[in-house]
């Protein structure tokens, strides 16, 4: 990792009878895209809000480009307009009677700055954002997705060291949503934007984050990049809440060589499994395997062999896939099928799936 630009050191924050944040520490790199992601109530929004200083630590300290903007022990806690610091929150806060200019121009007057300046640092901030010309126009006359960049533009124009953005797009349709995600990941590429994202939408912090930060009840649950996170979990919290996993329930078998062998309580299908030759786990324990619908197969004629055969209990089209419920026995599996694929309910059919895709859990 580079040199730290944002560091959190041992941050806590207690509502009353209720600990928002326990005992954080963070570093984030010049130029990174960083998500907080979790569940609501898990204090994400509560972090952001001490990084800014609308929220004042009960512990710890708070690192900004190599300057102490809070520090408890020393009783240090610089206001929010000397952090220099960027903020874009859920409900934009655009103020209707103001003009688009006047909206993103709004932090540097209060900061003074010659008009001649507000001028040029505004039409850079809206050239930005993709609002260039549009300085003028009465902030009413906008859609959300115009509104939102416009409070993105505010955030940049006073060029801050860190972007802090919680819940952004939380209030735009689908189809907008995924626009802006796209154009904020290019943004943020193209100047060099160091940036902190706060959301409960695990493709937004998939498709965003160069690290994602996955929290639970105010404490961190995994930090590591997207793939990382969906492809290596360390707790079943973080298997659960990133993607779908089939969760089939059964006992240990025997050890194999390059894993072990899973016998499905089904009481008869025999699994192998690759990825589970580092867990000491004894003949006859109860597990748990997670295998992600996207690595379970339809075998192809002749290849059944191995695979475990059911019957399609449901389907739904989805478009660019179908999702495909098969019940095995006592359990129901579900895969996704191309396009292409085409089953209906009542079909039998065999699913493959590779000894690399299935994770062990410890009952």
């Amino acid at each position: 990792m580079d040199q730290p630009f944002l560091r959190l050191d041992g941050l806590s924050k207690r509502f009353g009878g209720t600990l928002a944040v326990a005992d954080l520490s963070l570093t984030i790199a010049r130029g990174e895209a960083v998500t907080l992601l979790g569940p609501s109530g898990c204090g994400k929004t509560t972090i952001l809000r001490m990084i800014a200083g609308l929220e004042k630590p009960d512990s710890g300290a708070i690192e900004i480009g190599g300057a102490t903007v809070y520090a408890r022990a020393a009783r240090l806690n610089l206001p929010p307009e000397k952090r220099n610091i960027g903020m874009v929150f859920q409900n934009y806060a655009i103020w209707p009677h103001l003009t688009v200019g006047e909206n993103v121009g709004f932090p540097l007057r209060v900061r003074r700055l010659p008009a001649a300046s507000v001028r040029t640092r505004v039409a850079q901030a809206l050239a930005m954002v993709g609002l260039e010309g549009l300085e003028h126009r009465p902030a009413t006359r906008l859609s959300g997705g115009q509104q939102q960049r416009v409070a993105l533009a505010r955030a940049l124009v006073t060029e801050p060291k860190v972007l802090l953005l919680d819940e952004p797009f939380s209030n735009l349709d689908a189809k907008l949503r995924e626009q802006m995600r796209l154009e904020l990941k290019l943004l943020q590429q193209r100047l060099g934007l160091t940036l902190l994202y706060v959301t409960h939408d695990q493709s937004e912090a998939l498709g965003l984050s160069d690290r994602i930060v996955l929290m639970q009840a105010g404490r961190v649950e995994q930090i590591g990049a997207p793939r990382e996170l969906y492809e290596q979990p360390r707790t079943a919290f973080v298997r659960d809440f990133l993607g779908k996993s089939v969760l089939l329930r059964g006992e240990i078998a025997a050890r194999e060589a390059d894993g072990v062998a899973v016998r499905l309580a089904d009481g008869g299908t025999l699994l192998s499994c690759a990825a589970a030759a580092d867990r000491a786990l004894p003949p006859g324990a109860a597990i748990e395997i997670a295998i992600r619908p996207e690595a379970i197969r339809l075998a192809l004629p002749g290849d059944e062999a191995g695979a475990l055969i059911g019957s399609v209990e449901a389907v739904l089209y989805q478009g660019e896939r179908s999702e495909c419920e098969v019940r095995i026995g006592e359990q129901v599996i579900l895969t996704y099928l191309p396009p292409e694929r085409r089953v209906a309910r009542g079909d039998r059919v065999a699913l493959s799936i590779a000894p690399d895709a299935i994770s062990i859990w410890p009952l």
